[in-house]
């Protein structure tokens, strides 16, 4: 895609004029980072960071027949879901490879789905392939709309300030319906992608700015900071959470990809229903995580071998900031996945020497609730 083709976001204009590196990410004109990838990382750690993820797809589904529709493109059980609740799933293609990872929201009046920026034209399409006859409509509400997410360990305090709903009461993968500074309605989420604590709000596209800035202001005392894609990159692979285009493929099955807990077989006929069936008794490959001996990077794509055979391939990796370690994630043989076994990776034409070490990388630290 040509460069003045590239699709903005309501607050590109915003990163523009803040210094932001933009770069083409999925055909979007987006923040890859503001100062530096390891500042704003440290940011959504210790603090609050704010991300601009209006890029990704947003979805309604409205009317009769709107939840079995949902559930024939989807791999997880959409009516298992509450008013309020969110579920992680996936779209399988007829041989068990993945179209995407979604979430879908059950909201009070039907269901949208969030996907990613890059298959939001193919997951459209594979939802218009398989529509109902009872013809409950579905909205592309990607551009008329605008997606912040705040994140980090003071994101609870920072959004509160400005909300007119109780946040504590919102659980991981929850929502509700709320307003911001009395006069913007947001749908507020609570799942993030960073490995902290976090929210995402989804306001009208010409609220965003006026949004964006209301949050840093309110965030300011926590060191708020806006943060790029870059950072997001390494928060979510510290977190092990799989990124579409890496851990996950049209080649790649949920199994191998340690995702079978969002695939209900039982449920009922999907899409790919019957391929993953047998990748559920065979997944092939595993994803693990490994930690090497060096400082080098292991980037996607490179050769993992055991005992001089290779294995596998990268599909991650970095030089993790809050461990201060080079990591990375695979997918692998799994007669090589055993924790503690020592692997190789071809970086560069040189051999690093790995451990296979336990998925994800780093966790939360788990604070105790508040007594209010």
């Amino acid at each position: 895609m040509s460069g003045d083709a590239l699709l903005q976001t309501p607050l590109h204009g915003w990163h523009q004029a803040h210094q932001g590196r933009l770069v083409d990410f999925a055909g979007w004109s987006m923040p890859v980072q503001y100062t530096s990838i390891v500042e704003e990382h440290h940011a959504v750690r210790n603090g609050v960071g704010l991300f601009d993820i209006s890029h990704m797809g947003r979805l309604t589904f409205n009317g009769q027949g709107a939840e079995s529709w949902l559930e024939s493109a989807t791999t997880n059980q959409v009516s298992r879901l509450a008013v309020g609740q969110i579920q992680y799933s996936l779209m399988a293609n007829g041989g068990g490879g993945l179209i995407d990872d979604i979430l879908v929201y059950r909201l009070p009046d039907g269901f949208a789905v969030v996907c990613n920026a890059s298959n939001r034209v193919a997951v459209v399409s594979e939802f218009e392939r398989l529509r109902p006859a009872s013809q409950p409509t579905l909205l592309d509400r990607t551009i008329d709309t605008a997606m912040i997410a705040v994140q980090g360990p003071r994101a609870l305090e920072t959004l509160q300030t400005v909300i007119n709903v109780p946040l504590d009461a919102v659980k991981y993968y929850h929502l509700t319906m709320g307003r911001l500074f009395d006069q913007v309605d947001t749908v507020v989420s609570r799942t993030g992608y960073t490995g902290e604590d976090g929210f995402e709000l989804i306001v009208p596209a010409d609220a965003a700015v006026t949004v964006w800035e209301a949050l840093l202001k309110a965030g300011a005392g926590a060191g708020i900071r806006p943060c790029g894609l870059g950072a997001r990159d390494t928060l979510r692979f510290e977190a092990g959470m799989p990124l579409y285009g890496h851990e996950l493929s049209d080649v790649t099955n949920p199994y191998a990809a340690g995702l079978g807990w969002a695939v209900r077989l039982e449920k009922g006929e999907f899409i790919g229903r019957e391929a993953l069936r047998g990748f559920k008794a065979r997944p092939g490959l595993t994803r693990i995580g490994l930690r090497l001996d060096g400082k080098r990077i292991a980037r996607q794509g490179s050769l993992v071998r055991h005992e001089g055979a290779d294995v596998g391939l990268v599909t991650s990796g970095t030089f993790a900031p809050t461990l201060n370690q080079s990591l990375a994630m695979a997918l692998v043989d799994p007669s090589a996945a055993t924790l503690g076994t020592r692997l190789s990776v071809d970086i560069r034409g040189r051999d690093e020497s790995a451990e296979v070490i336990k998925l994800p990388f780093y966790k939360r630290p788990q604070v105790a609730p508040s007594s209010h």
